[in-house]
């Protein structure tokens, strides 16, 4: 199964605070070949988590007591897919977006320590704000996501 790994998420923004949590989107040209992938995905540690709830992915996790990776698998071409990156590269490429986003994400874990869904859900006009100024962006400029990270 051909596939394209790249690093997002705040992590991948230099200068962007973050939880120490890795953030890896990888492409793939469809979603049912789960059960080669689950395998492939096992043998280097990382465990398939079914119940997520988000069905444009298939979602991993590093197993218990390893460092915190969050591996996201979309169909490549996908509008998750295209989001997740058109975020990075326009929050890579302006640097003044970052100071409101980090004050916003310290005030919701601060409010919602314990309360995951909480503080994810509390980013949400934020982001939809800064995706709605990065598609302008990637219009004018002629965004294009870049090659794997690998």
């Amino acid at each position: 199964m051909p596939c394209v790994s790249r690093h997002i998420g705040s992590t991948a923004i230099r200068g962007l605070a973050a939880k120490p949590i890795i953030d890896v989107q990888i492409s793939v040209a469809d979603l049912e070949s789960l059960d080669v992938l689950a395998e492939k995905m096992a043998v280097i540690g990382y465990l398939w988590r079914p119940q997520n709830t988000d069905l444009t992915k298939r979602y991993f996790r590093e197993r218990p007591g390893d460092e915190r990776t969050h591996i996201h698998v979309r169909r490549a071409g996908s509008w998750q897919e295209q989001c997740s990156l058109l975020f990075r590269d326009y929050m890579r490429a302006h640097a003044e977006e970052h100071g409101p986003y980090v004050e916003l994400k310290r005030a919701l874990a601060s409010r919602h320590r314990h309360d995951r869904a909480a503080y994810t859900e509390g980013k949400s006009e934020h982001l939809w704000q800064v995706i709605r100024r990065a598609d302008r962006w990637a219009a004018a400029s002629g965004w294009r996501p870049g090659p794997s990270d690998a």
